[in-house]
């Protein structure tokens, strides 16, 4: 016996067929990039956490925004990247 679970995602695949399931290498190529956008997310949080921490302790508060919006901008961007790349795998694309 199907749950209702299973059966509402039997009707959707009915209802549009054109989705197509993600293969083990793409399921694989997925986590690289995840992991390696991680991974630079993280070492940019860490120098540039640095640099927050170095401009905490001398006051400099103007240039602890800067930095701040700075991080905030290129988390942003790499998260909009590994996002456009894992697209590129979604669909078939590599």
């Amino acid at each position: 016996m199907k749950s209702a679970y299973e059966l509402a995602m039997e009707r959707l695949e009915k209802n549009n067929p054109s989705e197509k399931a993600i293969s083990d290498a793409d399921k694989a190529r997925l986590a690289e990039i995840e992991a390696l956008y991680r991974s630079k997310i993280a070492e940019r949080e860490v120098f540039l956490g640095g640099l927050l921490a170095r401009a905490k302790a001398d006051g400099a508060y103007s240039e602890i925004a800067e930095l701040e919006e700075q991080l905030s901008r290129e988390v942003r961007k790499l998260r909009d990247q590994c996002e456009e790349e894992k697209e590129v795998v979604r669909a078939g694309k590599h």
